[in-house]
């Protein structure tokens, strides 16, 4: 019993430590210009949310969260937004990997006066991190996760990691 509450410690310190260090790194990035939403927020959200990644569409095809659209980071075009999405009142999540790019896409959206954007914090690594279901190019449930880049895949705890 003892041995069982050391190794919950070392556990608990060690998942509380991993988390102080993916917030540092989010700050390093961000500046919270644009306000969080968090997966278990965004999962007891029950009115329309419009998705949007902003990952490219190579990181999309490999996976992607239900009925996400795909904006793209360097490809971003917010003219083809602005024709998908007219209403600038809708509530808009913008995810990415991680919650990085994905803020730099928010910015550029309530810049052109778009009104209820989130990022999704964690991006779609956290989404899978929870157990959450993603879709791959042919909209099945898939394990695989594009994670930008070996160094970012460390953040990706559950899942296969795709990268080039």
């Amino acid at each position: 019993m003892k041995h069982l509450a050391i190794c919950l410690t070392v556990l608990t310190t060690l998942y509380g430590f991993s988390q102080k260090k993916f917030s540092k790194l989010l700050d390093q990035y961000n500046n919270e210009s644009i306000p969080y939403i968090t997966v278990s927020e965004l999962k007891q959200v029950k009115t329309d949310v419009i998705l949007l990644d902003s990952r490219e569409q190579k990181e999309f095809d490999i996976s992607h969260l239900k009925n996400a659209i795909c904006v793209g980071y360097n490809s971003f075009n917010l003219d083809d937004v602005k024709e998908k999405l007219p209403d600038k009142k809708s509530k808009i999540v913008v995810y990415c990997s991680l919650g990085i790019r994905s803020e730099d896409i928010s910015e550029k959206l309530k810049e052109a006066g778009y009104t209820n954007v989130y990022n999704l914090y964690g991006g779609i690594f956290e989404w899978k991190n929870n157990g959450l279901e993603v879709l791959n190019l042919q909209e099945k449930s898939t394990d695989s996760i594009h994670t930008f880049s070996k160094a970012w895949s460390k953040w990706l705890k559950k899942g296969i990691k795709v990268y080039e």
